[in-house]
């Protein structure tokens, strides 16, 4: 099979787009036929900084696409059923084996694309806002990175809630979209004083929670929490230290949440919540943002294209 692979973490022209041995169904796993691949934060941050699991690893997260397997030991996937997936390693091909406590069924009237980018975006920003950061009705929360695939998710679940939400996003197409999914207040971190511009909002008050998946704004989202407030802090797609002085936060009785969804999706609640927010989008309640698709052959542009420009939601491969 064809497959994205790279020997040696670096920019994206490491990713090489090869042929490869397929890869064999486990007892209690299936194999899938990718139709979509979303290319995942993680997936950037890998590839750019950590060595491959194995020499010539195949990379990415997250992939969606037709069962043509199933393991003598799984009673609840089947031949032809469509199905998106959670792996650490092994979305950028043509063909995936992963376990099927691993998969969500697709429902009938999601797109494969959209399939294949809901179960990292939506299951992080949900875990993020609600298991994790207890938002309640009527809040204030602020997500750093708006448009990104967490933050335009968290957007729609926060909004939805019933919560205020105010996020960074710069672009005036891209400010108008999310204020369509339910954004109260955009902040253009290019044009003003995030901060001053936050605190003049909730009348010097502070947000009650922030999300925050870039790492390297925790210092501005620390400063804008209202004494007793929540930050969940989730990924580093900003590749900072995430250091941090946290004598203010002890003094104003905040609380700071670290997430790693790669110890989190597969747990029975937030593959649950997963499951639902898929019915969810195929009902027409919450939108996937795609914002571009390549080819798989184009790999490199399409990791540099995520990286480097203005996305909305996710870009997509097809194998």
């Amino acid at each position: 099979m064809k497959a994205a692979v790279y020997q040696s973490p670096g920019a994206p022209e490491v990713l090489r787009y090869i042929d490869v041995a397929d890869p064999t169904c486990s007892t209690d796993g299936v194999l899938i036929k990718v139709e979509a691949v979303s290319i995942e934060g993680g997936d950037l941050i890998n590839r750019a900084s950590s060595p491959p699991p194995d020499p010539g690893g195949i990379v990415g997260y997250a992939a969606a696409g037709e069962v043509i397997a199933v393991g003598s030991d799984v009673r609840d996937r089947f031949v032809g059923q469509k199905v998106t997936s959670f792996d650490m390693h092994g979305s950028h091909a043509a063909l995936r084996a992963v376990a099927a406590s691993r998969t969500w069924v697709i429902p009938d009237g999601l797109s494969v694309d959209a399939a294949a980018a809901l179960p990292i975006s939506f299951g992080t920003a949900h875990h993020c806002l609600f298991p994790r950061g207890q938002l309640a009705e009527g809040e204030t929360v602020f997500v750093q990175g708006g448009a990104g695939g967490v933050g335009a998710a968290a957007i729609q679940l926060a909004s939805r809630n019933g919560a205020e939400v105010i996020a960074t996003v710069s672009g005036a197409e891209r400010i108008a979209k999310l204020k369509d999914l339910g954004l109260t207040h955009a902040i253009d971190h290019r044009q003003t004083n995030v901060h001053d511009t936050l605190m003049h909002l909730t009348d010097s008050r502070g947000v009650d929670l922030v999300i925050d998946p870039i790492g390297s704004t925790l210092r501005t989202s620390l400063s804008v929490l209202r004494p007793g407030g929540r930050l969940v802090f989730v990924g580093n797609a900003g590749r900072s230290s995430l250091e941090v002085d946290l004598w203010p936060a002890l003094q104003a009785n905040q609380t700071l949440i670290g997430v790693f969804m790669g110890t989190e999706l597969n747990k029975p609640d937030v593959h649950a919540s997963v499951a639902h927010m898929l019915k969810r989008a195929a009902a027409g309640e919450l939108e996937v943002l795609i914002d571009r698709t390549f080819s798989l052959a184009n790999v490199a542009d399409a990791h540099a294209y995520a990286e480097n420009n203005s996305v909305l939601g996710r870009v997509i491969l097809r194998p």
